[in-house]
């Protein structure tokens, strides 16, 4: 595939577009005649669809869109597929098909939404691109990440594109996604700490052009830093970032994805305090903070109380409400801030799910444990399927306990293999005790078959389905600058 060139130059609309346009003029002509505050405003409801602050961004929306914007009915979509309600997400869809031929945005929205369906059929994988590659030649510049990952994701689906040469065109012609494409590339081939260097030298430079879409490289660079064990450059980074977004220069996603990475023991030293400073910082402002720090909290215990991680969570619910859900589910889960109640667990991991995916792993769990008084052995296989097919690391290892003859369940020396072999290499040095175990019992007629579905299995999945929760919320925040144009 040829590098993409945008087809409209900088300030430029298509003649498909010219409804818009008209639109624009009678809104302008309309604040000229009334020279009041109080009417609707996109720009508003963009700024609010970045702190976070969804009815703000609706009531702004909803008034444009009676009015006749049709990207202010985009926005009205783009707040339904956060709900992760499926009822909504089938009417967001509908919306970005009616707005293909007015609405760039819209062209980029559905692409993307094609492209991150669970299982998507080859005809959404198809559409997805086609879609994603028209918007970028409409000047939507932020469908680069959407695209790499389509083909990262799917290179069967795509056997006459090579992502890394596409990404390395992208990077070569000087779009300002690119070298976030680069970097998810590598995360997603785990060979992300073999180029810190790179990813530190790519992001100065990108910070260094202002591009807005650059600003996850502040993530990415409190990454690197705190993989390398260099606290003062983390400490400038993070000074940076807190005074850049006094200034109003530094979106609060930022200062809240770095405050995320300095909390991440998984990454080296965590600074929990200054994380939680950071996030006390924006919280008020910034409602999807307050999940953030109910997070701090419940990985550092010391820094507060049950009562504390309540008030969070009730602050941060309306704003991340299945962020939150799935930590109130947790909670109930281990019983650990809170008496253990697996029910109330079930309700709100079922309520998480729809966009959390270890939301169905601890639901398959719970299924799988008997914890609801019995064994709801087709509901834990149901659940944990779909977590391992999202990318969950341990959802594999307990599908191999359940099929090697868990609790209430009749062993399946097939399946048991299968998903002890898709279980190896994540992290968890049981998996490989299990799959010798699981090795020696099974015929061979038993293994033929099984290495049979382990290649469908993988297929399904994309060659690189696994992704960890780190990489997820680098994507999750490097997507959201689609959002607050």
């Amino acid at each position: 595939m040829p590098v993409l060139n945008r087809l409209n130059s900088p300030g430029t609309l298509p003649r498909t577009f010219s409804s818009q346009r008209t639109a624009l003029a009678v809104l302008i002509a309309a604040i000229g005649l009334a020279g009041c505050a109080g009417l609707p405003d996109e720009r508003l409801a963009n700024e609010a669809m970045k702190r976070g602050d969804t009815s703000m961004a609706e009531s702004n929306y909803q008034a444009l869109a009676n009015m006749g914007f049709v990207d202010a009915k985009v926005g009205l979509a783009d707040i339904e597929v956060q709900s992760g309600d499926p009822a909504k997400i089938a009417l967001a869809e509908a919306t970005y098909r009616a707005a293909l031929d007015e609405s760039p945005r819209a062209q980029a929205r559905l692409g993307r939404l094609l492209a991150t369906k669970p299982n998507p059929s080859e005809a959404n994988k198809h559409e997805a691109e086609q879609l994603l590659k028209r918007a970028f030649g409409n000047n939507e510049l932020n469908t680069l990440l959407p695209l790499a990952l389509l083909y990262l994701q799917y290179p069967k689906s795509f056997p006459g594109v090579d992502a890394q040469t596409e990404i390395s065109k992208w990077i070569a012609a000087g779009y300002p996604q690119a070298p976030l494409a680069q970097i998810v590339l590598w995360r997603m081939k785990e060979t992300y700490d073999q180029h810190l260097d790179e990813i530190e030298s790519m992001c100065l430079k990108a910070l260094a052009t202002q591009a807005s879409s650059s600003d996850i490289c502040y993530v990415e660079l409190a990454t690197v830093y705190q993989k390398k064990d260099q606290p003062d450059k983390q400490k400038a980074l993070i000074e940076r970032v807190r005074s850049g977004n006094k200034a109003g220069t530094i979106v609060p996603a930022r200062v809240d994805g770095v405050a995320r990475v300095i909390s991440d023991q998984t990454l080296g030293k965590p600074d929990p305090k200054t994380a939680q400073s950071m996030l006390e910082d924006i919280a008020p402002a910034y409602p999807a903070a307050w999940v953030s720090l109910a997070q701090v909290l419940y990985d550092f215990p010391e820094l507060g109380d049950v009562n504390k991680m309540m008030e969070y969570l009730k602050n941060g619910q309306a704003a991340d409400q299945s962020r939150a859900d799935l930590l109130m589910g947790k909670l109930y889960y281990e019983g650990k801030w809170v008496p253990q109640d697996p029910f109330q667990a079930e309700k709100y991991l079922a309520k998480a799910a729809p966009t959390q995916i270890a939301g169905h792993y601890y639901l398959g769990q719970i299924y799988r444990r008997g914890y609801l008084g019995h064994v709801y052995s087709q509901k834990a296989v149901d659940q944990l399927l779909i977590a391992a097919r999202g990318g969950q690391n341990s959802a594999d290892f307990a599908l191999a306990q359940l099929f090697t003859g868990g609790r209430g369940t009749i062993p399946n020396t097939t399946n048991a293999y299968v998903f002890s072999e898709l279980a190896l290499n994540k992290g968890n040095p049981l998996a490989d005790i299990l799959a010798a175990e699981v090795n020696q019992s099974i015929l061979p007629a038993d293994r033929e078959a099984a290495t049979r579905l382990i290649a469908q299995e993988r297929t399904m999945r994309g060659t690189y389905a696994g992704q960890t929760p780190e990489m997820q919320a680098v994507q999750d925040q490097a997507l959201q600058e689609e959002g607050a144009k």
